[in-house]
C-alpha cells in the first residue's frame, strides 16, 4: 500500500480520503522526528560516516597533483583531516538551521572540474620540478608558498562563489530557477562532472593495472554480484549461544550483527542496526545505501595485498621501474609524521586571494551542486516518512548550503559542501531516518577531522589502488547524470539532439580550448581567464548548451519531463506535519521571532496555514455549539 491513500467508508457508504502516507513511513523503525537510543545513534552515525568515506577522501586526492602535493603525503593529510571537519560543521548546520531533513554534508565533485580548469592556467600550472620526487622538500619555503598560493586561490574563488549560493538560497530565487532547469540540462551537466576525469583516473590505475583491475573486480563483486546474496554468518548470543543467522553481508555492517548480539544480546535491537531488509513478495533487495561501503571493502582488501606485496619485495624497490608506486612504503613516514591530534583552522593556509575566472567556474559549480541538492532533498523526505519540503524549507537548506561552502572555503578545504546521494540511499538501508542518527554522524566527522592520523592513514592509499576506485565511482557519477533522462520522452528526436549535442560539445570544446588557448587572446588577462575557465570546464558547456537548447526549442512539458519533474517535488497539504518537520528549532518563528516582517523572507517558517487551521477549528466548534443549543443533528450531518 506505499504511496495508496488510505480511505473510510462512514456510516451512509460514503468514502473520505485520508492524507497521503510517505512511501518509507509503514515501515521505519524510526522516524525523523525520533530519538533512537544513544548507541544506536552512534553505530549508525558511524555507518554513515562509512558511507561517505569514499567520496570525502577522493576530493583532495584528485586535487592534489594539480596543487603541487602529489610528492607531499602530509599535506594530503591535513586536507583530508580538514575535508571531514568542515563535513562536520555543515552537517550540523544542515540539520538544525538548514532544511533540517537527515542528510549528511561532504565534498562536491561538482567543484572539481572547475578547480582543474582554473589550476591549468598558465599562471597556476605547477613548475617542472614539483613533479620530481628527489627534487622536492616538503618542508622547504619556497615549496610551501608553491601549493599554498594555490590553494589561497581556490579559497577565494570558493568564498566568493558561495555567496551567490546563499544569495539565490535565502532570496528564494531557487525556486525560480528551477522553473527553467529540466532533466535536459541537469543530464549532461552532472554526466560531465566526471567524464572528463576518465585522464586523472587512467594515469593512476596504470601505475600497475593489476592492483587497479583487481580494485575494480572486488568493488564489482561486492556491490553488484554479491548484494543480494544472504550469507550464513556464525553469531553468538546469550540465549541461544553458537548459531548461524543469513544476512545480506554487503548492504550493511558486516560486522554489526555478531558484535552487538553478543553485547546487547538483543534480537530487536539487532534487527535495527542489522536490519534484514523487508521486501516485498518476489522483490530482491536493491543495496542502493550501501555502494560506498563496498567501495571501502574493497579498498582496504587491495591496500593490505600492496602491503603484503611490499614486505616479500614482490613489488619493484627501483623509482623507475613500471609499478613502483603501489608500494606501501613510499608514503610509509607520513603516519610517524602526522601528528595525533590537529585542530584545523580558518585561514590555516593564509589569506585568501581572488580572480574573476575562478569565480566564475566555480558559480558553474555551484549551479550544479544546487540543483543535484534539491533533488536529494526530496528524495531524502520520501525515505524518512516526511512530506515534501516546502519552498522556504528549500531556499534555507541551499542557502545553508552556501554558507558550508563558505566556510569550506575558510578553513582550505581546496572543495565546496553539498548534500550526499549516497547517504540518503542508506537510510533506506538502516530504516532509520531520525535526523539525530545524522547529528551523530555529523560528531563523528568532527572527531574524525581531529586525529591527524587517521587523515594521514588515507593518505598513504596506493596510487593504483585510488584509480580502481576513481574509474569505478567516475563511472557511477556519469550514469547518475544520464538517470535524470527516465523523466524525458527519449523516442523525441527534439530531446536526443538537445542531449547529444550537450555532451559532446561538453567533451569537444574544453579539449579544442586546452589545445588552442591563444586563438581565444582578447588582450585583456582577467578576460582570457574568465574565457579559459569556462569552456574548459566541461559541466558548464554541456549544461549551458542543454539550457539554453531545451528553453528555446519548441516541445511540451511533458515531452520536456517537467510535468513527471513537477510532480514529484508538489507540496504536501499536511501543514502541521510539515511545520514539525521542517520548522527551525525553539520554535523560532512559530512561537518566537513571529514578527510581521519575517513573512516577507523567503526562507522563514510560514504561519499563514496553521492560522487558517486554527481560525477553520474555531469556527467548526462554533457551528456545533449552535446546533447543540438547536436540535440535535446525526453523526453523517455534523461530520465535515
Amino acid at each position: 500500500n506505499l504511496g495508496a491513500l488510505s480511505s473510510q467508508e462512514n456510516g451512509q457508504g460514503r468514502k473520505t480520503d485520508q492524507r497521503r502516507e510517505s512511501p518509507s513511513s509503514s515501515h521505519l523503525a524510526y522516524g525523523i522526528l525520533d530519538n533512537p537510543p544513544w548507541y544506536l545513534c552512534i553505530f549508525l552515525g558511524i555507518q554513515h560516516f562509512l558511507t561517505a568515506l569514499g567520496g570525502l577522501v577522493a576530493v583532495p586526492l584528485i586535487l592534489a597533483k594539480d596543487l603541487c602535493l602529489q610528492h607531499d603525503p602530509l599535506t594530503q593529510s591535513y586536507l583530508i583531516s580538514t575535508i571531514f571537519f568542515v563535513s562536520g560543521i555543515c552537517t550540523l548546520l544542515q540539520v538544525f538551521l538548514g532544511i533540517r531533513l537527515p542528510i549528511l554534508q561532504g565534498g562536491t565533485f561538482a567543484f572539481v572540474a572547475p578547480s582543474l580548469a582554473m589550476l591549468n592556467l598558465p599562471t597556476w600550472k605547477c613548475p617542472e620540478w614539483t613533479f620530481n620526487a628527489s627534487q622536492v622538500n616538503t618542508s622547504a619555503p619556497d615549496f610551501i608558498e608553491e601549493w599554498q598560493k594555490r590553494i589561497r586561490e581556490l579559497q577565494g574563488a570558493i568564498m566568493v562563489a558561495s555567496c551567490v549560493q546563499m544569495l539565490v538560497g535565502f532570496s528564494g530565487l531557487i525556486g525560480f530557477l528551477l522553473r527553467f532547469i529540466g532533466p535536459l540540462t541537469i543530464a549532461p551537466t552532472i554526466s560531465l562532472v566526471a567524464l572528463p576525469l576518465f585522464d586523472s583516473a587512467g594515469n593512476d590505475a596504470g601505475i600497475h593495472w593489476g592492483i587497479a583491475a583487481l580494485t575494480i573486480f572486488l568493488i564489482v563483486l561486492f556491490s553488484q554480484y554479491l548484494k543480494n546474496v544472504a550469507l550464513p554468518v556464525p553469531v553468538y548470543g546469550r540465549e541461544k549461544k553458537c548459531h548461524t543467522s543469513r544476512f545480506y553481508l554487503f548492504q550493511v555492517f558486516p560486522f554489526c550483527s555478531t558484535f552487538l548480539d553478543f553485547l546487547f544480546s538483543n534480537n530487536s535491537l539487532n534487527s535495527l542496526l542489522c536490519p534484514t531488509p523487508q521486501l516485498p513478495t518476489g522483490a530482491r533487495p536493491s543495496g542502493k545505501g550501501g555502494s560506498l561501503w563496498q567501495v571501502l571493502l574493497a579498498l582496504c582488501i587491495s591496500w593490505l595485498l600492496c602491503f603484503v606485496l611490499t614486505v616479500t619485495d614482490t613489488l619493484p624497490s627501483d623509482p623507475t621501474d613500471y609499478g613502483y608506486l603501489a608500494r606501501t612504503d613510499t608514503k610509509g613516514d607520513v603516519l610517524s609524521q602526522a601528528p595525533w591530534f590537529r585542530f584545523p583552522y580558518p585561514g590555516q593556509w593564509g589569506l585568501p586571494t581572488i580572480s574573476l575566472a575562478g569565480v566564475f567556474g566555480i558559480i558553474a559549480g555551484v549551479v550544479s551542486s544546487m540543483v543535484e541538492s534539491v533533488g536529494d532533498y526530496y528524495a531524502c523526505a520520501r525515505l524518512v516518512g516526511a512530506p515534501p519540503p516546502p519552498k522556504h524549507a528549500v531556499s534555507r537548506g541551499i542557502g545553508i548550503e552556501g554558507l558550508g561552502c563558505l566556510l569550506a572555503g575558510a578553513w582550505g578545504t581546496g572543495n565546496g559542501t553539498t548534500s550526499y546521494s549516497e547517504n540518503v540511499g542508506a537510510l533506506g538501508i538502516t530504516r532509520v531516518g531520525s535526523r539525530m542518527v545524522i547529528v551523530a554522524a555529523g560528531c563523528v566527522l568532527l572527531l574524525m577531522g581531529m586525529f591527524g592520523k587517521i587523515g594521514a592513514a588515507f593518505a598513504t592509499i596506493p596510487t593504483p589502488v585510488i584509480g580502481g576506485m576513481f574509474l569505478v565511482m567516475f563511472g557511477v557519477i556519469t550514469a547518475v547524470g544520464i538517470s535524470n533522462l527516465q523523466y524525458v520522452d527519449m523516442n523525441s528526436s527534439r530531446n536526443l539532439f538537445v542531449f547529444g549535442f550537450s555532451i559532446y560539445c561538453g567533451l569537444a570544446i574544453p579539449n579544442w580550448v586546452n589545445k588552442n588557448p591563444e586563438k581565444l587572446q582578447t588582450g585583456i588577462l582577467q578576460l582570457d581567464q574568465v574565457i579559459q575557465v569556462l569552456l574548459t570546464t566541461g559541466m558548464f558547456v554541456g549544461g549551458f548548451f542543454g539550457f539554453l537548447l531545451d528553453n528555446t526549442i519548441p516541445g511540451s512539458r511533458e515531452e520536456r519531463g517537467l510535468l513527471t519533474w513537477n510532480q514529484i517535488q508538489e507540496e504536501s497539504g499536511d501543514m502541521k506535519k510539515v511545520s514539525e518537520v521542517y520548522g527551525l528549532p525553539c520554535g523560532i518563528g512559530t512561537k518566537i521571532c513571529t514578527s510581521s516582517c519575517t513573512r516577507w523572507l523567503p526562507f522563514w517558517p510560514r504561519l499563514e496555514n496553521s492560522r487558517k487551521n486554527e481560525v477553520g477549528v474555531s469556527q467548526l466548534n462554533l457551528c456545533s455549539q449552535e446546533s447543540s443549543g438547536g436540535h440535535q443533528k446525526s453523526a453523517a450531518d455534523t461530520r465535515m
